[in-house]
Formats: C-alpha cells, structure tokens, sequence
C-alpha cells in the first residue's frame, strides 16, 4: 500500500484574513541617523531594467542581465505638525500636537478639525477645562516627560484630491529629533532625504481585494473526484464529537485586500528624470510618473494608484542572487 501524504494546504501564518481597516498604511521606523525613517509613496506599476550583476556565485556574474522592478512614485511630503509622545500605563500616549501655521486646502478634506470653526459654547468650555495648547517651547521644557517625538505629514499626489496622512519617525535622542521637527516643520520631506540608492527596505501595503472566495483559490485545496456531490469544497470539516470546526480548516471567506509587509527589497535607484521612465502612452491605469520616483528590485504588494509605507530594513539581510552595481538602461514599456 502506498504511503499516505497530505501535506497541510495554506499557510497558518496570517490569520485572522480579514480586509485591512484602513488603505493607508502605517509604519513604526527605527534608527539612530538624525532624519526620518519611513515614507509614503504611490505604486505606478512594473517594468525591467539592464545591469551589471556583480554578485560572485551567480552564474551571470560580470554579465548583463535584465532584473524586474517596481516603479513607485514619491511625491514630497508637506510637515504640517510635530507630535510629542509620553510614557503611559502601557506603552506611550500622545501629550499634544503642534501645528504649522499654515497649511494646504487639501488637507481640510482629510482633517475636518482645520475647516470646522469652534463655537462660542466649546471655547468657554475649553477655558473651564483648562486644556493646554502646547507649542515647541513647552517641548523643550517638558522635555524629561517626553519619550520621542515624530513629524506630522500629508502627501501631495497630483492624481488625488484627498491627501494620506501619516506620522514619520526620527532617529537619534530627544533632542535631536526636536531640533529637526522644528526645522521641518511647515516644509517638504523627500525621499532622498530619508533613503539612498542600493539601501535595503521593508514594504507595507494592503494587497488586492478578491472578495469572498470559496477554498480551492483561498487555500488551494485538492479539489474532489468529478462524481462527488461537490467538487471544490474540503472533504471534511471535522468529526462529529468534539462538534466544532478547528480554525485552521480551510473555509470560504475574504481573500485579498490585507495589510502586508514584505521585508528587504533593495532600491536600485532614485531619480527625478522622468523622461527616462515614461513611455508615450504612460504607464497602465497610471499614467505619467511626476516628480521623483524610485525603482525597487522585484514586486511591491498592493494594486496600483495605492499607497506604500517604507522604511530601513530593521533586520537587514544581503540580497540573494542578481546583484546590480547600477542600473545602465530602463526598458521603457
């Protein structure tokens, strides 16, 4: 009799798969360089570039070869705030937020509190409850109180009228950090500014939305014979005592559309010469890249127009594989 083997179908990894709460997503940084540690940009699409593979074990090195990237376009991003954070009884609470004096229009869509005036009857209350209005002056001289400090910050996509928002995180000491949030504050931060050409990254995205699925495609189980009642089902769910289906059976639900982070993907290059990217027609369901925009060595999760969260790899590992010094040529689509 042959031996009997069933390997287990999907991975027991993520779990709850449920659709991301939101399609921003958002990123801790972590370091001890003085400047920002994170970033946001917007996924333009895929294409491939030729380069010298300098990695020594592989079969093509000192050979040209031609590498798949993602193109991702990185819009600056306008510091509208700084945020102070204090210790709290588990973990760290947010004690107040400083605010540029001016700010964008756009950002009244995102915000509401920048467009909705106070009333008579909130400010008298505000003045009975005594709540502090922080500025950069008290920072400094509750600075023992404070833990660290981050950058408020919107994006300035051309093709979005609703900007993202989200917070960037500075490295060094508390001092440090205050010294450059009160630099930044009310101007632009770009992705030069927080990365360099060869750094290693990690992705975070919200994947592609599949809807419910049944779990053939969700979990790729083995379908049934063809005279079954049915085909593309599990063959059982469980046994009849306990009377319960276990967790990790694979069950139709929401496939698609989760927060995903995929860790050192390596930038290839950072450029503003979009006549080198763009194509006559542009790029599929994008159009023509503006601006900066940065090349990452292989796939990105997420659909394209969304947003992606970058950072420092926090356990950098060397690449696998081809290896390019530089990219000699973009092979435009």
């Amino acid at each position: 009799m042959a031996e009997f083997n069933a390997p287990r179908r999907g991975s027991k990894s993520f779990y709850p798969r449920v659709r991301a709460a939101k399609q921003t997503p958002s990123m801790k940084g972590y370091g001890s360089e003085n400047k920002p540690l994170n970033f946001l940009c917007y996924k333009v699409g895929m294409t491939q570039v030729v380069g010298k593979n300098v990695h020594k074990a592989s079969p093509s090195f000192n050979q040209e070869v031609v590498v798949p990237v993602t193109v991702v376009e990185c819009a600056p991003m306008k510091v509208f705030g700084v945020r102070a954070y204090t210790k709290a009884e588990i973990g760290f609470a947010v004690l107040s937020d400083v605010l540029a004096e001016t700010h964008d229009s756009k950002l009244e869509r995102k915000i509401s509190n920048f467009k909705r005036k106070t009333s008579k009857k909130e400010n008298k209350e505000n003045k009975e409850n005594k709540k502090d209005v922080y500025t950069l002056e008290d920072f400094e001289k509750e600075l023992n109180d404070i833990e660290y400090f981050t950058l408020l910050v919107h994006t300035q996509a051309s093709f979005k009228k609703t900007p993202d928002v989200t917070e960037l995180f500075i490295g060094g000491t508390k001092e440090q950090q205050l010294n450059f949030a009160k630099e930044k504050l009310g101007k632009e931060v770009t992705i030069s500014d927080v990365f360099n050409e060869g750094d290693y990254l990690d992705v975070k995205a919200v994947t592609k939305g599949k809807g419910i699925q049944g779990p053939v495609k969700r979990f790729h189980v083995r379908k049934l014979r063809p005279k079954a009642k049915k085909q593309r089902i599990v063959g059982s769910i469980g046994p009849w005592n306990p009377s319960t289906v276990m967790w990790m059976v694979a069950r139709p639900g929401q496939m698609g559309y989760h927060n995903r982070t995929e860790s050192n993907k390596r930038i290839l290059k950072i450029s503003s010469n979009v006549s080198e990217i763009n194509s006559k027609a542009g790029f599929n369901k994008f159009g023509m890249v503006e601006g900066q925009y940065a090349l990452i060595f292989g796939s990105v999760p997420g659909s394209i127009k969304r947003c992606i969260a970058l950072r420092k790899s926090i356990r950098p590992e060397q690449q696998k594989g081809v290896q390019l010094e530089k990219v000699d040529k973009i092979l435009k689509k």
